[in-house]
């Protein structure tokens, strides 16, 4: 199993929230505190350096703590720009990295053995993670030897994230469900609406009183 520092995480912020109703959905606020506090609380201690990767001004970022990074050679085309830029960083700036672990902006209730479990499950290429029966292709672990067929399946407007984790024959990992005052929580619910907000905020609320 690969050690921490030769892991760069990257939470993929770069994507237009469009079912939000655009904005930073990073930065909408579950119990007291923005989702992506919670993201980062949960991700970097898992990873041996943590950047952002997100587009447009990254002062908005600036109290966060961790470097913002803007897509690069392939901008704003999904999660694989941001995978991409992720792994030009690492080549820049830590080229003892060997391993990409990627999460979304908006998952706030991240499991802590998530990159432990799919480094130890991943067979030396790509794991991604799986819950309820669900494949989360923008949540999984990209060995950085694989940069170039990121490249390739940007420069052919390839863009999803699932189909490439598929063609790279990725392990699915499974996550159990989470409990909340009798609720279940899926690790890896994600805000997309602002119903999903409401409901976040629910279940974040279920978990302090608990």
């Amino acid at each position: 199993m690969a050690t921490p520092e030769h892991i760069l995480g990257v939470i993929l912020a770069g994507g237009r929230s469009q079912r939000f109703g655009g904005g930073d959905k990073g930065l909408a606020d579950i119990d007291g505190e923005p989702i992506l506090t919670r993201v980062i609380a949960r991700f970097k201690p898992q990873v041996g350096r943590l950047i952002l990767n997100a587009n447009g001004d990254a002062d908005r970022f600036s109290a966060f703590g961790i470097e913002t990074v803007a897509d690069g050679e392939s901008p704003g085309l999904g999660p694989l720009s941001g995978l991409l830029t992720a792994m030009d960083w690492a080549a820049k700036h830590a080229p003892e990295v060997r391993l990409i672990a990627t999460v979304s902006s908006d998952v706030p209730f991240l499991p802590d053995d998530l990159v432990a479990k799919l480094d130890a499950a991943r067979n030396g290429g790509v794991a991604i993670a799986r819950s309820a029966g669900r494949r989360h292709p923008t949540i999984g672990l990209w060995p950085t030897l694989l940069r170039q067929t990121v490249a390739d399946a940007l420069d052919r407007q390839a863009l999803s994230a699932n189909r490439l984790a598929a063609d790279l024959n990725a392990v699915a990992v499974d996550f159990p469900m989470g409990d909340s005052e009798g609720q279940e929580i899926d690790p890896f619910f994600n805000v997309n609406t602002h119903d999903d907000l409401t409901a976040a905020r629910a279940l974040a609320q279920k978990q302090t009183e608990g």
